[in-house]
């Protein structure tokens, strides 16, 4: 099979052209990879979702010893419906400096520029292995990541470093905020609202639930901030509701009530743990619900988890970028990575990627051309790096 020698750029061109939004197959993106990873000589290991609509890939690039780096991120974008675009989002529009497309900031450029670095390593005869790893499903709750890290535990020689790639503007960015999220239904009693004592409204108990989100900010937000988390902006562990659906008439005690409820929590307190909170609330209120309709109820059901990820103390990862990028300053964000889910499984772990996060998931959404090539540099420093 003849080598597919392709630039950076135009690896971005392909990899944007594929509409993969979490709702959809990312089947055929995968399989352009694979593709090119096999032109090179590499072999690419999958591992599907339930009914196989959905892989994530990864594939060890030199020599099969430890000590390499893994280049990590997601291959799958968010909805352009409802935004106003005035470019072809699935294609990538050079103009002003800057690059346009969905997915070019979050996080397709970085995702180009780890296959364009295939083939160099290749060619540099590195002595420690580039390890390339593409999830699915990243943008509805790091959903694909835990079971490819799984079998990459299993497969692939052990590396010494994570490198994240979500837009931190080619910064070193050491630690992020967990997330908890849950999906949420309850379930009330109709009765005519002028008896309204009789029956149970689901969107007035849910009001409750999430007022409760407004009480734990509050009282988050009062709390000085621990050593771990004070650079977190904000410094507190935040409860949020973005959605919610249900009712039947103005007139009508609402039968159901749907919302998604999720925390953001910092380094230093456990997501277990508020997850038990939020879950004794919900409990504490269906009992109130049911002593009223014994037919009422509250469902939770756990829609993703991803654990922080804490700041290293001389972590290897932290060493590696700092080497590479030859910057000495850190940084937090309170967004959340897969790096959470390597450093769970014993990696040490950083972020480092080009773009804004700012740009993520915008209506023309694009990544600076400068950034694109601040992070083929960092590459080309990376491959050196395993080389000597």
């Amino acid at each position: 099979m003849t080598p597919m020698h392709l630039t950076p750029r135009e690896i971005l061109d392909h990899l944007v052209g594929f509409r993969s939004v979490s709702s959809v197959s990312n089947i055929d993106l995968i399989d352009w990879v694979a593709g090119y990873l096999t032109s090179h000589g590499v072999t690419s290991h999958r591992v599907c979702n339930d009914d196989c609509s959905k892989s994530s890939l990864f594939a060890n690039v030199g020599p099969n010893v430890p000590d390499g780096v893994i280049l990590s991120g997601h291959s799958d974008v968010v909805p352009v419906e409802g935004q106003a675009w005035t470019t072809d989002p699935f294609k990538v529009v050079e103009a002003d400096g800057r690059l346009y497309g969905r997915g070019t900031c979050d996080m397709k450029g970085f995702l180009a520029l780890a296959l364009a670095a295939v083939p160099l390593a290749l060619a540099s005869n590195v002595k420690r292995p580039l390890q390339i790893a593409i999830s699915y499903d990243e943008e509805v709750g790091c959903v694909g990541a835990p079971p490819m890290i799984a079998e990459m535990v299993k497969t692939l020689p052990r590396a010494s470093a994570v490198v994240v790639g979500e837009p931190s503007m080619m910064k070193l960015v050491n630690g992020h905020k967990g997330g908890h999220g849950f999906s949420v239904h309850i379930q009330g009693f109709e009765v005519h609202s002028s008896l309204m004592h009789t029956g149970v409204n689901a969107i007035m108990t849910a009001a409750k639930l999430i007022d409760w989100a407004n009480q734990i900010n509050a009282e988050n937000a009062a709390k000085p901030p621990s050593a771990l988390s004070e650079k977190f902006v904000p410094h507190w562990t935040t409860a949020h509701v973005g959605k919610i659906s249900g009712g039947t008439a103005e007139n009508i005690t609402a039968k159901d009530c749907h919302f998604g409820f999720g925390f953001r929590v910092v380094p230093g307190e456990s997501e277990s743990v508020w997850a038990d909170r939020f879950l004794a609330r919900a409990a504490a209120l269906e009992a109130e619900i049911q002593s009223i309709r014994p037919e009422a109820a509250i469902t939770c059901v756990q829609t993703f988890f991803v654990p922080a990820l804490v700041p290293e103390i001389s972590g290897a990862a932290d060493a590696l970028v700092r080497r590479v990028t030859g910057d000495n300053d850190s940084d937090v964000v309170s967004y959340g990575t897969e790096a959470g889910q390597f450093q769970a499984e014993g990696y040490s772990c950083v972020v480092c990627g080009p773009g804004d996060i700012a740009q993520a998931h915008q209506p023309n959404e694009y990544l600076e051309v400068a950034q694109f090539n601040e992070g083929w540099a960092f590459m080309q420093r990376l491959v050196k790096d395993l080389a000597a």
